[in-house]
C-alpha cells in the first residue's frame, strides 16, 4: 500500500514538474525580456503629471497588450525563421529553433495572443485599438519589406515606440502634446540607429555576416545621422521642461531632469563604442551587444539603470512638491 502512494505521488511531482518545465519553455519563447520596451505606455501619464489610479490602470492595460501583441509576432518570426534559426549559434538555443516548443502550439500561442490583444484593445476604446491594430500592420510590414530598406528600417523601430507612447495616452484618456510627440520620436529614432550601429560593429568584431540592410550604412553615415537625432532629442526635451510658456510641461521645474537625459544619451552612445564593444565578454557578443537590444541595456548597465530610476524619482518629487503648491 505504502509503495503504491509512494508511486502516486513521484508520478504527481514528476507530472507538475513537466508542466512547469513546459510552461517555463513557452514563456521563454514569448520573450519576456523584451517587454521593457513597452514601458514606453507609461510616459504619457508621466509626462502630463496625470498620476492617479485610472492612469495607472491604463496604462497596465496598453502594457499588458502590447506585450501580448508583441509577443505573438515574436512566435511568428521564430516559426517562419526556425530553419534559419536552427543554423545559428545561438538562435539555436530558443524555444521553437530547439524543438522544445511545437511550431503548432506556438502557432496557436501567437494567434491567441494577437487575437486577444486587438479584441480587448478595441473594446477598451477607439483609439487604443486603432494604435494596437497600426502596430500589428507595422510589424508586418517591417518583416516583409521594410526590415531590408535603408533609413525605413530605423523609421519602422521609431514609429513602433510612438505608437507605444500613443497608446498609453489612449488608454489613460490624455490628451498628447506636441513636445512629448516629438522626443518621443527623437529619442526612438536615436535608439533605433544606435542598434545599427551596434549591430554594423559587432558584425565587423565577430566576422559574422550582417543582416542584409547593414550593407547600405556605414558608421560615418550612421554617425552623422546620430549627431542630427541627439541634437533634436535634447533640444525638443529641453523645451518641453522648461515649462507652459513653452507649452511644454506644467512646472519648468522639469528641467532639473535634464541631466539625466543627457547622462543616459551618453552613455548610451558609449556603449555602442567600438572599444566598449570589444572589451564585452564572449556571452555577451554572442548575445549581439548590449546597445544592439535596448532591453539588455536597460535590465543590465547599472549606470543607465540608476540614470532612469533618478530621473522617475525626481519626477515624482516634482510632482508631489507641485501637488502641495511648494512649487509652480
Amino acid at each position: 500500500m505504502d509503495s503504491r502512494r509512494t508511486s502516486v505521488v513521484e508520478k504527481s511531482l514528476t507530472a507538475i514538474a513537466t508542466s512547469s518545465k513546459k510552461s517555463g519553455y513557452y514563456l521563454a519563447a514569448m520573450r519576456p525580456r523584451q517587454w521593457t520596451k513597452n514601458l514606453v505606455v507609461f510616459a504619457a501619464p508621466l509626462f502630463a503629471f496625470s498620476i492617479n489610479l485610472q492612469s495607472l490602470l491604463g496604462s497596465l492595460l496598453a502594457f499588458g497588450l502590447f506585450c501580448c501583441a508583441s509577443s505573438g509576432f515574436y512566435l511568428i518570426n521564430d516559426i517562419v525563421d526556425v530553419e534559419s534559426d536552427r543554423q545559428h549559434p545561438v538562435k539555436c538555443k530558443r524555444p521553437i529553433a530547439a524543438g522544445l516548443v511545437s511550431i503548432r502550439v506556438a502557432t496557436v500561442m501567437a494567434l491567441a495572443l494577437l487575437g486577444g490583444a486587438l479584441m480587448i484593445a478595441w473594446l477598451r476604446s477607439p483609439r487604443l485599438g486603432a494604435a494596437i491594430t497600426a502596430y500589428a500592420l507595422l510589424q508586418v510590414a517591417y518583416n516583409l519589406r521594410l526590415k531590408r530598406m535603408v533609413i525605413l528600417d530605423i523609421g519602422a523601430i521609431a514609429t513602433g515606440f510612438v505608437l507605444r507612447a500613443y497608446a498609453g495616452a489612449a488608454a489613460t484618456s490624455i490628451t498628447l502634446s506636441s513636445w512629448f510627440l516629438m522626443c518621443t520620436a527623437m529619442l526612438a529614432l536615436f535608439l533605433g540607429i544606435e542598434k545599427r550601429k551596434a549591430e554594423l560593429r559587432l558584425a565587423k568584431v565577430k566576422g559574422n555576416k550582417p543582416r542584409s540592410v547593414l550593407k547600405y550604412y556605414s558608421l560615418p553615415l550612421l554617425g552623422r545621422m546620430e549627431n542630427v537625432v541627439t541634437t533634436g532629442t535634447v533640444v525638443a526635451y529641453s523645451l518641453w521642461s522648461a515649462g507652459p510658456y513653452l507649452h511644454g510641461a506644467s512646472t519648468s521645474w522639469m528641467l532639473l531632469t535634464l541631466p539625466f537625459v543627457l547622462y543616459g544619451i551618453f552613455r548610451y552612445q558609449l556603449l555602442s563604442d567600438p572599444e566598449e564593444i570589444a572589451s564585452y565578454s564572449d556571452e555577451i557578443i554572442e548575445q549581439g551587444g548590449r546597445s544592439e537590444r535596448p532591453e539588455e541595456v536597460l535590465l543590465k548597465d547599472v549606470p543607465i539603470l540608476l540614470t532612469v530610476i533618478g530621473w522617475v524619482l525626481t519626477c515624482f518629487a516634482i510632482l508631489l512638491l507641485k501637488h502641495q503648491g511648494l512649487i509652480k
